[in-house]
């Protein structure tokens, strides 16, 4: 019987063209190697399992090579080359740091560096896991490696950059690995696949590499565990139910629910998710990261900011023509909030249903802005508008007529602005937009917090409008509470625009905003010691009878 091999070790790359997702380190090392411009010390950091140690046996296999082709590439068929293969050559030497740490084994190592090669140019010395080196240890390191004979190279490899002594750092050129993207992993896993004659699915590839974080060498086991369960054939169900993920259909029907104020069938979907053994911290901060997802996807610019298939892309792009950039930032909100408060809440499921509604009553009153079926696999709407996230496109297209000047108004001890509405409305309105639409105070607060979102170039009127939203007194009234005139005045000046972006927004042209800031009195501060004595005997007169009997003087 043949023995197993895992496939992180039958795949390990044999070349520098096989490595994944390092195309510009490898042509680096490559570049180096064809100018024989060879360091006599190198750091490979980076995140585990992305092809450091890898890397490190190419290149001391590559410089021993006696007959290289391209200049840069090992021949396997010279006498250096079949014994770096068969794993007998006495020209590479590796010492686990993690194991080997103290400074008897690093001088042991640095009797070994004494001793030239019998075969080839160049003794290599890869030292893997560096980090975990003592400090007595790193010491007894650094002469030899800052000085080291002309045959000796060392490779140290570390996923902890910043553990390494920082004279240790500069004795070496430095060579930070990349996490390997969804995709390049993806590509990769396909090609094993169709080398062990498995079918797998696209979708089932990106779950794996979503798994493995960056890792190629976590990929590939996850991939061997996927082949035991379910043999040549890997479907997309049996992954998630494998490695114990999320289905990601529950993050897109949980939108589809909460866009159609759906909230018994939202509850009951968190139910089937706890029911599955699926915590619900995860669970939050998993749709949260979808709804991120979502909100990339409404702008063709931040598209590639999303790692997954293909696929799954079209479906977020699907599901993003149906959410308005003023939603998803409503709803991460919320569920930024619960996650924050998740830990010290006494009940936990709670916490979550209630965020869970709030969600469903975003914009209850408007359903036709979201006009979703409450099936369970929903239907994108027939007219819903494709939106971008362009810098400064939240208003809808109708024409908006220009406002009346500001009015000022003195009531009492309160000074109000108010902002009138133009009293001709636009003739040539589409009949779908009319301008005279109720709104709620929900509606107003989100309209509100959308003006910020275009607002990134003006951050202290974005933080005016993010700390002071506007208050509904009646069907066409807000009010503004500001706290000082210098915010009163920045405000003032912004306000009829804001005003004509929010009436565009909720459909309605009688939409009034008032600024209303409270007077201030100065009271009387008390500075002289026969002032403080006198504010002191209001308070407590038993203060003056003590000073006419003692006959005591006030200085």
């Amino acid at each position: 019987m043949e023995n197993y091999i895992v496939s992180a070790r039958k795949y390990r790359p044999q070349t520098f063209e096989s490595v994944v997702g390092q195309q510009a380190l490898t042509q680096t090392l490559q570049n180096a190697i064809r100018q024989n411009h060879l360091a006599h010390a190198y750091l490979f950091c980076g995140p585990r399992g992305v092809g450091k140690t890898t890397c490190a046996r190419i290149f001391a296999k590559t410089i021993n090579c006696q007959n290289p082709q391209n200049g840069y590439d090992a021949c396997n068929e010279c006498e250096s080359c079949k014994a770096f293969n068969e794993q007998r050559s006495f020209n590479i030497h590796e010492l686990d740091a993690a194991s080997n740490n103290s400074v008897e084994d690093i001088r042991s190592l640095i009797d070994q560096v004494r001793i030239p090669p019998q075969i080839g140019k160049y003794s290599v010395y890869i030292i893997d896991e560096v980090h975990m080196l003592s400090a007595g240890a790193f010491n007894a390191l650094l002469k030899t490696l800052e000085e080291p004979p002309s045959y000796a190279i060392f490779i140290l490899a570390t996923t902890e950059k910043h553990k390494v002594l920082p004279t240790i750092l500069s004795r070496c050129q430095v060579y930070d690995f990349n996490r390997i993207t969804v995709p390049d992993t993806i590509a990769y896993l396909q090609k094993v696949a169709s080398n062990e004659g498995i079918t797998v699915s696209e979708e089932a590839l990106n779950v794996v590499a979503q798994k493995a974080d960056g890792g190629m060498r976590d990929a590939l086991s996850i991939f061997d565990q996927l082949v035991a369960f379910c043999g040549t054939n890997i479907s997309y169900e049996q992954t998630i139910s494998v490695l114990n993920v999320l289905n990601a259909d529950y993050y897109f029907n949980l939108v589809d629910y909460a866009l159609a104020h759906d909230v018994a069938h939202a509850l009951l979907l968190f139910n089937d998710v706890l029911n599955h053994g699926f915590d619900a911290g995860h669970f939050v901060t998993g749709f949260a990261q979808h709804l991120r997802d979502v909100l990339v996807s409404k702008d063709a610019q931040t598209v590639p900011l999303l790692e997954t298939s293909e696929a799954i892309k079209q479906r977020y792009a699907d599901q993003a023509k149906r959410c308005t950039p003023v939603w998803l930032f409503r709803a991460l909100e919320i569920l930024n909030t619960c996650d924050i408060n998740y830990r010290t809440a006494r009940n936990k499921r709670l916490m979550v249903e209630l965020a869970l509604v709030k969600l469903c009553q975003i914009g209850s009153m408007m359903p036709e802005q979201n006009p979703v079926p409450k099936a369970a696999q929903p239907v994108a709407p027939k007219a819903a508008p494709v939106q971008t996230a362009a810098p400064k496109a939240e208003a809808p297209t109708m024409p908006s007529a220009p406002t009346m000047p500001s009015i000022s108004l003195g009531l009492g001890k309160k000074k109000v602005d108010v902002v009138s509405p133009n009293p001709t409305p636009v003739s040539n309105t589409p009949p779908q937009e009319a301008s005279n639409r109720p709104f709620t105070a929900d509606q107003l607060h989100d309209a509100w917090v959308g003006l910020a979102a275009n607002l990134q170039d003006e951050p202290r009127l974005k933080e005016l409008i993010e700390s002071y939203a506007p208050r509904l007194i009646d069907a066409h009234t807000a009010e503004i509470q500001m706290p000082n005139p210098w915010q009163m005045t920045q405000m003032r000046k912004a306000l009829p625009d804001l005003a004509k972006q929010l009436r565009a927004t909720l459909h309605n042209d009688q939409l009034q905003i008032q600024l209303v800031q409270a007077e201030y009195t100065q009271e009387q501060m008390a500075f002289t010691a026969e002032e403080k004595f006198k504010v002191m005997t209001e308070q407590n007169p038993a203060l003056m009878q003590l000073k006419e009997r003692l006959d005591l003087q006030i200085d």
